[in-house]
């Protein structure tokens, strides 16, 4: 028999049978479908983990006030960070460090016409848009003399004009009021994004030395974020800014810090790997399902098998050989495999759309994954259909046309 007329033969007996053979092919939709769902959510989350941490900084070390620790046990009353812990710094960290912005951080009311809103205030330096990583869309930042003669000037977060009803170009010179203070609004920021419970894009930024003298009266800082220079090892950086800290902390050695230090690629090694875990957790998931698949597709093909024995041994009577027999049924279960592996491909990619428009998560299908999940779905109908298909490649004509 010519090799196209037993894919005829083949896809004619799948015809026959449409609501067996759909059923049959449910278990490759949903394991090939699940595969490629579950690799676009963790490609995409992975790729939303990058990109903020980029918005970040990949160079950025943020020091934050901590609890003294004694046995493993924190303690009360550890030492908080002042603009004095930041002037150090800067005066002996400017070997591996590019920028250096304090922060003071409080909410406060703010006023704007007849509108008022509760927003992050901040007080820092000019460093702060290099620290961070930021740009200025509309207007400028404050300089340095700017901080030094305490001028009460304001940037804004990219959200906080439209919270006020302002447009952010329209919104450089207008006065808003912090705190009974008008201050004059000179720049907006460029927009982060949500980052966790955090929204930066809703804080507005004044010189700090205005913040601590005529809106916060106090020296207290809520972090120190620095910025290493190219070339310089983090971990370099890091021991650096510990020996100061620890120097200007009075720290005694073989006593824990008071302080801590972090930094986004800290962030980005426990979300890859929280990623990968659950990633592989999900893939295993699927993989059962496409077992559990490839099973059914034996099953029904055996049963095809008893089915068609009288049928087999017309075939093998009139001439045709094992060769024949085995290609027919290993057709057949290839194409029912073939066909749930592109329905699932299909099926996958409209859950990650739905994903995404629906629960706004970042998806981001893999053509690599589509490529294995499609091939593996190949593979299991060749692995589950070949014993099937020898099965009925070697039965005996006689007994064949003889059964019932």
């Amino acid at each position: 028999m010519l090799i196209g007329e037993t894919v005829r033969v083949a896809f004619g007996s799948i015809r026959a049978n449409k609501m067996r053979a759909a059923l049959t092919m449910l278990g490759v939709i949903i394991g090939v479908a699940a595969v490629i769902t579950v690799v676009a959510m963790g490609t995409g989350a992975q790729r939303s983990v990058e990109e903020r941490i980029n918005a970040l900084g990949a160079n950025l070390i943020q020091i934050n006030a901590g609890q003294d620790r004694m046995a493993g046990v924190a303690r009360e009353g550890g030492a908080p960070l002042t603009t004095k812990d930041a002037d150090a710094i800067r005066r002996d960290a400017g070997s591996v460090i590019s920028a250096l912005a304090p922060e003071m951080e409080r909410r406060q009311q703010v006023e704007f016409g007849g509108r008022n809103i509760n927003v992050s205030v901040v007080g820092t330096t000019s460093e702060y848009l290099a620290a961070r990583n930021y740009t200025i869309t509309h207007g400028r930042m404050f300089t340095e003399g700017d901080d030094a003669s305490r001028q009460r000037y304001a940037v804004v977060g990219a959200d906080v004009p439209e919270m006020l009803g302002q447009n952010p170009q329209a919104f450089i010179g207008q006065q808003i009021v912090i705190r009974s203070i008008p201050f004059e609004v000179v720049g907006v920021l460029s927009r982060k994004g949500s980052q966790g419970w955090q929204n930066p894009d809703e804080q507005i930024l004044i010189p700090l030395t205005t913040a601590q003298y005529r809106v916060m009266g106090t020296d207290r800082l809520r972090t120190i974020s620095v910025t290493t220079r190219d070339g310089v090892p983090k971990a370099q950086a890091e021991v650096e800014l510990e020996r100061i800290m620890r120097r200007e902390h009075r720290i005694r050695p073989g006593i824990s810090n008071d302080f801590t230090m972090r930094s986004p690629t800290d962030f980005l090694a426990t979300a890859e790997e929280t990623t990968k875990t659950f990633s592989a957790l999900l893939l295993s998931i699927a993989a059962v399902s496409l077992l559990v698949g490839g099973i059914g597709i034996m099953n029904i093909m055996l049963v095809s098998v008893t089915e068609r024995t009288k049928e087999i041994g017309i075939r093998k009577a009139l001439g045709a050989t094992r060769f024949t027999i085995l290609s027919q049924f290993l057709i057949e279960a290839l194409v029912l495999c073939l066909s749930g592996g592109i329905l699932g491909i299909l099926l996958g990619a409209g859950m990650s759309k739905f994903v995404s428009i629906k629960l706004g998560w970042t998806t981001e299908i893999s053509p690599v994954a589509v490529a294995v999940a499609f091939g593996f779905s190949a593979f299991v109908g060749l692995f589950f259909g070949l014993w099937p298909a020898r099965r009925a490649a070697s039965l005996d004509p006689i007994q064949a046309l003889r059964y019932e």
